[in-house]
Formats: C-alpha cells, structure tokens, sequence
C-alpha cells in the first residue's frame, strides 16, 4: 500500500487526523493526504484523486472532503500535537491574520467581495473569493529563522453574503475580530498551562476592544501595530499616602499623550539590540508606558525610527521588553510567507469545490500538509533537503524553502516504493508495475 512507504511522523499524523472521523471517512482520509502531497499541475480536488489512485470511487472521497470541512476544529488539534515539540517550551507565539483566494464561477458557498489587500499590475482594488482568519503558531528554527506553521483557519463570511447558503448551511455572522478570539480561546483550551506565557501578533487591523479584551481574558499577551492618532493616556495618579477615598481608583489617566509629538521630540531615543529575520540588528527607539481604553488599562508603547519614518507599536504586557516587542512584530513576517508558500506551493485557492464544508475543508488540508512538511523537515540538513545537482549555476547559499521541502519528502517516499520493490529476487511484475506508477507520477 502507498501508505506503508510514509515517513512515521507522517503516518502518526495522517491517523490522528483521521480517527475524528467517521470510520468511512476516516479510512479514506489518509490516502486524499497522500494526494495533496504528490498533485501537480493544478492542485484541484480531482488533481488530489488522480495522485493517490482515487479512480471509480471519488464520489466517496468528495464526502471525505466534506466531512473534514465539518470537523475543522477537532482535526486541527492533531496538527498541533504534531508540531508542539518544535515549539519553545517556555513561550507559545501564535500569530493571527487573514488572507483572500480568489475564486470563480458561480454558486460558490461563502464566496463574496472583500478588500484586496495586494492589489496586481491593474491596481484591483476588490477581490471576490474567500477570506481565512488564520491562526500559526510561530517557532524559531536554529538555521533557519522564524518559522509559521499553521493549525487552523476560519472561513469569514460579509453578514450580505449569508443569505445566499442553503438553509442546512446557514450560519451566525461574525466578524473578523470575534473569529480571531474564537481562536485564542481554542488554543488556550488545547495548549493548556504548559507554557509559561502565551503571546499572540497580529496586524494593526485586529489592534481593537473586541479582540483585545478577549486575548487578555484568555490569558494572551497582544503585540501589535497602533495607529498614530492612537488616544492614549497618561498612568493614573497613585493613591494618597493617607488611602484612596470613595468609588474604584482610576484606570486611565487625565494627560492626553500624542504620538506624533512625542516622536518628534529630538531627546529621548535609545539604542536597543535585537534580532529580527534571523539577523542581529541595532534599532532606535523610544518606550513608555500609557494606558489605552480598547485594551483596557497599561500597555507597553514603542515608537521605532526607520528610514522613511517612525512606526509605533505596542504589547499589552507593560514588562514586556522593547526588544521582544520589535522581535514579535518582525516574526509575524513568518505568516505572510506561509500565506505566499501555502498558495504557490500547495495551491491553496485552487481546489474548484462549492460546497461550504468542502471549501472550508481543502484550505485546511493545505494549511496542515504545510505544518506536518515543516516538521518532517526540522531535524534534516539543506543538503537533505535541497537538490541542485541539475542546475549548478545556482550556488546562492540560503535557507531551503517550502517547495524544496516538499519535494525532500516526495524523494523519501518514492526511495522507500524503490527500495520495497527491489528487495529479494527481481520480480519482473513489481518492476513493471513501479515503472508503470512512476510514469503516470511524471506525467
């Protein structure tokens, strides 16, 4: 069987996926695994089919899609116990942002305009497809720098767009911001009291009361962009030596700061080592404490002086270092690779499927395939990983990517079928039958 051939990390995995199932599903789970890790050309669920040797059966299989769709939550957990080793121990780092795939055709489930956060050479303002609230968890590898691995992503749907699903599919609307502390709160649930902290980054656009709120009731340190017309406040007044008189002591208080002059101001900047992007760097900043309503009391303020400017950023732990803060915000880099990586890579997007479960379903295929090739590929050195025997112009030393991972591990695999096949007295049928396999692999 295909599977037999599957590194045991991966075999682990594809079971612990596998057993949230229903025992129909579940048997056919690990086999669609092995399609999207071997699809070529464009990745859609048939291209999926075709690689694992689905044939007159796919109908089944199309359930499978379904299935994995309507247990997202339950499936993502196996992917975190996957990669939980490769995690710092002392401090869990998540990262929480969004994405658009586009999409085409009509009578696709979930589908909708949203804001095109890269707009291409025509300058598309709007893009009509899907939008996933993303929730990785951020690691750092030894050689390679900041790593994102994902575990689970949700499919956020325009409150318009809602009454266009089938009255079986039909669902609450929620917004961007409630979806990413829903995510929090799973992770605190699955992650437990094992680490000492629990940090999460996120972009400037998730910098609100609704999320802010919900990461601190939920144990979560927030760092992230704040706007430079932020309303912040002065620390409020201690209380009198002789006890504080009727009512609450004050929150926020009464000195309106701006960031904008505080930037300006010549004095006050210091000079803070850190590493970002795998490089030890000098930056000039400047940090103070200041309370802010949307996060409820104190949080830790950094104004960093670039090139072209100043960027103000913030952590709503106030004994959170500058340093820690300026390294948390350039790890968030990570997740923007894994979206890139995650779509060129793995053809996230492209899986040509209506229903809402089954789009839900094969974004997060993706995501995980992604997260169980990064950790197959922790311990192993690029020149496991890399191959450029045929193309000995390109000597540029870096750091193996997504692509050159992926295809690491199709390597193993098929070395492993070879070896298999070759064991004992040649067999002329089983030879026949892997060169017959191999070419319809090529093909």
């Amino acid at each position: 069987m295909l599977l037999s051939y599957l590194p045991p990390l991966l075999t682990s995995a594809f079971l612990q996926l596998a057993h949230w199932l229903h025992p129909t599903s579940a048997a056919r789970l690990p086999l669609l695994l092995y399609g999207i890790l071997f699809a070529t050309g464009r990745r859609t669920v048939t291209a999926w089919f075709h690689a694992a040797g689905i044939g007159d059966d796919f109908r089944p299989g199309y359930t499978t899609v379904c299935a994995v769709g309507r247990h997202t939550d339950q499936l993502a957990v196996s992917t975190l116990h996957a990669v939980r080793p490769l995690l710092d121990q002392r401090r869990l780092c998540a990262a929480i942002d969004d994405t658009p795939t586009p999409r085409y055709g009509p009578e696709v489930e979930g589908a909708g305009i949203h804001h095109n956060p890269s707009p291409g050479p025509a300058g598309e303002q709007h893009v009509y497809g899907h939008v996933w609230v993303t929730l990785a968890v951020l690691t750092r590898h030894p050689d390679w720098g900041t790593l994102a691995l994902p575990v689970q992503a949700q499919l956020y749907i325009r409150q318009a767009d809602l009454e266009q699903l089938p009255p079986e599919r039909r669902r609450d609307f929620r917004t961007k911001l409630e979806m990413a502390a829903e995510q929090l709160r799973w992770l605190q649930l699955w992650a437990g009291d094992a680490f000492v902290e629990r940090w999460v980054v996120a972009d400037g656009a998730y910098a609100k009361r609704p999320f802010l709120r919900a990461a601190a009731a939920y144990g979560f340190t927030v760092v992230s962009r704040l706007r430079k017309d932020a309303a912040l406040w002065s620390l409020p007044l201690p209380p009198p030596p002789e006890g504080r008189g009727r009512g609450r002591p004050p929150t926020y208080g009464k000195e309106r700061f701006s960031l904008a002059k505080r930037a300006g101001q010549p004095h006050g900047w210091q000079e803070v080592e850190c590493v970002q992007y795998g490089k030890q760097v000098t930056k000039t900043i400047k940090t103070f404490l200041a309370t802010w309503r949307p996060a409820g009391g104190v949080i830790r303020v950094v104004l960093v002086r670039e090139d072209d400017g100043w960027l103000p950023y913030f952590s709503t732990s106030p004994t959170a270092t500058p340093a820690a803060v300026l390294e948390a915000m350039a790890d968030r880099g990570a997740e923007e690779q894994l979206f890139k990586d995650v779509k060129e890579v793995w053809g996230a997007g492209q899986q040509q499927v209506r229903n809402l479960h089954s789009n839900e379903a094969c974004f997060n295929l993706n995501l995980w395939m992604y997260s169980l090739v990064e950790a197959w590929a922790w311990d192993r050195s690029p020149e496991q990983l890399v191959d450029r025997s045929a193309s000995p112009w390109d000597c540029e030393p870096r750091r193996p990517s997504q692509r050159d991972k992926r295809k690491a591990l199709q390597r193993d695999i098929l070395r492993q079928e070879i070896a298999a096949t070759l064991v004992g007295r040649p067999d002329k049928e089983k030879i026949r039958a892997l060169a017959e396999h191999l070419l319809d692999r090529a093909t």
